[in-house]
């Protein structure tokens, strides 16, 4: 059915149809493993894709002036951990000339995270807040819902409906009879004091009880703010400090631009001749004693890296160590960097060096004072080498193309002898997939711009 369909479909989506087992399991469950009916639905989500240039889809194809609204954004995480994405629903105004380059608007945030953090779903959030009627486009409702009910499979935790006015209520029957029952159940009514079941105060909002001071604004495009974190004393401190001291403000720019960015595209074979992990060897077995081993590995371009999706963190003395494994796949040195947006909860060593051809690095991350989080996020950042010398890993960090950064996201999970105290509420499970197309936040009903 999906060969020889080069009129029909992009040949990078086939491609990562033939490969990809995750993205095939994510069509099948959703249509309960119904053969016909995951075809029907595989052929209309790549009919949308290659209409929409999807793989090609870019911030700067967008209108300056829809970032600029910021009707419609990612931020912050649920209580269990999901990433939410918010629809400031009274900032939407129907406009028939405006439509198609709306909908290219939600199709980039949603294929942008769907790149970003694969097998990781968001909770929508619909701010109803000072909306009416007059908000309402209900063919770009139809839209968003088959986002998720189509084409971005098992995407969805929860949608929630932020302050819903009750002249709505028609609208949403009619809604609700476009979700269909996989979505129906993910569903949340809630009234600004009841979203605190589902959403710390810490992401929330002043106008829902929240105490998040985060105000949107563009450029650039909102992200985790992932830092430096703290290392323990050995041999990369002292390189890492000079980094800081330089370049953090730097680093934190160049993360955020570079979240824009897809993973590393290889640059010119290099050799690079600067310090790496050789001092550090000698105690590598007293370093990663009682750390958590990894079972899963993410294939990168420029390191594999284990594990895929999640550090492990608990309470106990023998649940505060987790291991991430860097694995070389080059032939030229790589240099790469650990970043966290818990700086004061983790220790990480090395949380920057670099990596020889075909080598492998154990990086140890440790939790040290506050207890582990689903909301914490790991950011493994890397790069081929391009300069042959003895520059450092501070300049060499400034000066590398935001293009040619590989980037992988882990987040943190929770072992179940503290979760009861960090997520008491789960009524959505959060499902894991190891790679390609996944649950990226699904259902939405109301688009704000």
């Amino acid at each position: 059915m999906f060969t020889d369909s080069t009129d029909k479909y992009d040949p990078r989506d086939v491609e990562r149809l033939q490969k990809d087992d995750a993205l095939v399991e994510g069509y099948l469950t959703w249509r309960l493993y119904v053969v016909d009916d995951a075809l029907k639905m595989i052929d209309d989500s790549f009919q949308w894709r290659k209409e929409f240039g999807l793989n090609d889809l870019t911030e700067s194809s967008i209108p300056k002036w829809m970032f600029e609204t910021g009707a419609v954004y990612l931020h912050g995480y649920d209580k269990e951990g999901n990433k939410l994405f918010w629809f400031k629903v009274k900032l939407h105004v129907k406009d028939a000339k405006t439509i198609l380059d709306k909908k290219k608007y939600v199709a980039f945030w949603l294929e942008r995270y769907a790149k970003k953090e694969p097998g990781m779903p968001l909770t929508v959030v619909f701010d109803m807040t000072e909306s009416g009627l007059g908000n309402i486009d209900m063919d770009f409702v139809k839209y968003i819902i088959n986002c998720f009910k189509v084409y971005y499979p098992k995407f969805l935790s929860k949608m929630i409906i932020v302050d819903m006015p009750w002249i709505m209520n028609a609208a949403w029957k009619i809604v609700k009879s476009w979700l269909g029952p996989e979505a129906i159940s993910k569903l949340k009514f809630a009234s600004r004091s009841e979203v605190q079941t589902f959403i710390d105060l810490e992401y929330l909002p002043p106008h829902m009880g929240g105490t998040d001071p985060f105000k949107y604004s563009y450029p650039p495009l909102p992200d985790d703010d992932f830092q430096t974190p703290i290392c323990d004393n050995g041999p990369i401190v002292s390189e890492e400090e000079t980094e800081s001291k330089d370049g953090e403000l730097e680093s934190k720019d160049t993360l955020e631009s570079s979240f824009n960015s897809e993973v590393a595209v290889k640059p010119k074979k290099v050799i690079f001749s600067f310090k790496s992990e050789d001092s550090d060897k000698g105690d590598t077995s007293t370093r990663t004693k009682g750390a958590r081993k990894p079972v899963t590995t993410f294939k990168g371009a420029l390191l594999d890296v284990s594990p895929a999706e999640e550090l492990s963190f608990g309470s106990g003395e023998t649940e505060k160590k987790s291991l991430i494994i860097l694995s070389n796949v080059t032939k030229n040195q790589v240099a790469f960097k650990v970043r966290t947006t818990a700086p004061d909860k983790y220790r990480v060593k090395p949380s920057s060096s670099c990596c020889e051809p075909g080598a492998s690095i154990d990086i140890v991350v440790s939790l040290h004072g506050g207890t582990a989080s689903p909301q914490d996020r790991f950011l493994v950042m890397a790069a081929e080498m391009d300069n042959a010398g003895s520059q450092e890993l501070a300049q060499f960090w400034k000066e590398v193309p935001k293009n040619k950064v590989m980037e992988h996201r882990l987040r943190c999970h929770v072992l179940e002898s503290i979760k009861a105290a960090v997520s008491p509420l789960r009524d959505s499970p959060v499902e894991t997939v190891t790679s390609g197309q996944q649950e990226l936040s699904t259902a939405s009903c109301f688009h704000g711009f």
